[in-house]
């Protein structure tokens, strides 16, 4: 695992005008939990506009995301590249309609984003068992429960 100290180059970008963001010093915590290699990051919470246009210009899907990752590969020796875009108005929506708190699917998609920086993903069912079972246990080191159990 990186440590924040030496591993994580992190930058977090507020771009919503949402309340209750998350806090520089929480997304660091969340971001060098999911960590497994050295990384420089952008965290970008943004509204509904810029995350429905990052989709549909990078992506082709016209839809709101939650979370969009931008993986760029390694962008020097041992350094993995990327940026995480976290979609403020959905992140609320979804942690009322779950009855989750707030700050509880912040973490969630901010772990699952920099995982999926990592190489882990959903697709395939087996894949995602791997990806939601490391979710889940990066989460309950916050003392959060598991996502994906109602």
């Amino acid at each position: 695992m990186a440590s924040p100290e030496s591993g994580l180059r992190l930058a977090v970008q507020f771009a919503s005008a949402a309340d209750d963001l998350p806090s520089r010093a929480q997304v660091r915590r969340w971001v060098a939990a999911a960590l497994e290699n050295n990384a420089e990051i952008t965290v970008r919470i943004v509204d509904a506009e810029e995350a429905q246009a990052l989709n549909n210009d990078y992506r082709r899907k016209d839809y709101v995301p939650n979370v969009l990752t931008f993986e760029y590969g390694e962008i020097e020796p041992d350094v993995l590249g990327g940026d995480v875009v976290i979609c403020a108005p959905v992140v609320e929506r979804e942690a009322r309609e779950q009855g989750k708190p707030l700050k509880d699917h912040y973490a969630h998609m901010t772990i699952h984003g920099v995982l999926h920086l990592q190489g882990y993903d959903h697709i395939v069912p087996a894949d995602a068992d791997i990806m939601e079972t490391r979710e889940t246990a990066i989460l309950r080191r916050f003392r959060i429960p598991n996502p994906y159990t109602s």
